[in-house]
């Protein structure tokens, strides 16, 4: 029996694929309990109709990104701090303080998608990766000052 998963079902099939399983399976088991619907022309055609507007949701989703990371290129952001002699900073400059400074500009970054290896411990300009959406990557400009 062809039946399209509404949700995960363990060892069986992920949401939205159509397969085929036993009849007694699917009667007893998978349809009582809402998992899968019958796989009926209408109901292929809407589930082709969900995974098209998913799908667009995902492209629009990814131009987003692409298009704050080529403007997050272009920008320095300041952090002001504390330092001693040699530049060295007392303490150190986290993604929670990169993220809320980012704030201050009115951009929203969230603290975890900022991959900043250490923490930067000295004055000066330091390129920090962000990973904005999986396939999408891009690299901010901090500059530390001092207070």
């Amino acid at each position: 029996m062809k039946v399209i998963f509404l949700q995960d079902v363990k060892g069986q099939g992920k949401k939205g694929e159509v397969k085929e399983v036993s009849e007694g399976y699917a009667r007893n088991f998978l349809l009582p309990k809402g998992y899968v619907q019958l796989a009926t022309d209408g109901a292929k055609k809407t589930l082709d109709q969900i995974n098209l507007s998913v799908q667009k949701h995902k492209d629009k989703e990814k131009a987003d990104a692409k298009a704050l990371a080529e403007k997050l290129a272009e920008m320095t952001i300041v952090v002001k701090a504390k330092s001693g002699e040699g530049g060295r900073l007392f303490g150190a400059i986290t993604s929670k303080q990169i993220a809320e400074a980012l704030e201050s500009q009115k951009i929203v970054i969230d603290k975890r998608k900022i991959e900043l290896g250490d923490p930067i411990r000295t004055l000066g300009v330091t390129k920090v990766p962000l990973k904005l959406h999986p396939e999408v990557k891009g690299t901010l400009n901090v500059q530390v000052v001092e207070e």
